[in-house]
């Protein structure tokens, strides 16, 4: 695959990624000067690799670009950025000629609790900056979903998630805020001291995120790859190192 990349120098690989410091503080000041390319992303400069960190808290759903370039285009995202290549994936697609090839993989982006991010979808005013395929016939806070979406967009997507993504466990299913009590607290960070009950209701979370995926994965034209790891943004981790001495190597010959 290194021969195949030197021998196309238009591509270009954007990754959408959070910059942890900047959502914390709330402001770009603290976005780091440096970025690490890790896990699948090439860290070599003649494969055209670009990172995008965003601080909005709402998956660069405001983020606006007039790109001109010829030949391949590779999108990729993590987390809310995974979330955000499906929210501006058709838009970006249009933003290239026809006879640009273009990819999008999204990592981590499937988030299913939509109770957790009204808010944010109320405070920032983002209606007007999401799929108007969707907002047509559904509410704001839907369409910030990938339940909503995944099924509509257009152009060819493949979609990487944990089963039991750690960030919503943790999170959105049971936060400190919602457990005063801390019962989940051990399970919450170390899934191997959960009771039974608390493993059926994961499984439970586990089998609602197979349920949203079912339709998209009927689509001759989109490829997923949901494990039962308790892991958050695998595909950008140094640790996804792992799948290829696993003889996991056929994941990027499928996406890329």
């Amino acid at each position: 695959m290194q021969r195949e990349c030197d021998q196309r120098p238009n591509e270009v690989s954007f990754f959408i990624d959070k910059s942890e410091l900047c959502l914390y503080h709330g402001s770009s000041n603290y976005m780091e000067k440096e970025v690490q390319f890790t896990g699948i992303l090439s860290d070599k400069a003649q494969e055209n690799p670009v990172k995008l960190c965003y601080c909005d808290g709402a998956s660069s759903v405001e983020m606006a670009a007039q790109l001109q370039f010829r030949g391949e285009r590779t999108s990729l995202g993590c987390s809310g950025g995974g979330l955000a290549a499906i929210l501006r994936y058709d838009e970006f697609r249009n933003l290239f000629p026809g006879s640009t090839k273009v990819k999008c993989l999204s990592d981590a982006g499937l988030f299913l609790d939509k109770n957790l991010y009204n808010g944010i979808v109320e405070f920032q005013s983002v209606k007007n900056n999401l799929p108007r395929l969707c907002t047509n016939h559904l509410d704001p806070t839907s369409c910030f979903f990938p339940d909503n979406l995944i099924s509509q967009m257009k152009t060819p997507l493949f979609i990487v998630n944990a089963a039991y993504d750690t960030w919503q466990i943790q999170s959105s299913i049971a936060p400190t805020s919602a457990d005063p009590s801390g019962f989940w607290h051990d399970c919450r960070l170390n899934h191997g001291k959960c009771t039974p009950g608390q493993m059926r209701f994961l499984q439970g979370f586990r089998d609602q995120m197979l349920r949203v995926v079912k339709g998209f994965s009927m689509s001759r034209q989109n490829g997923l790859f949901i494990n039962s790891c308790f892991a958050h943004c695998q595909t950008s981790s140094s640790k996804s190192t792992l799948w290829f001495s696993l003889g996991l190597s056929f994941f990027l010959v499928l996406v890329l």
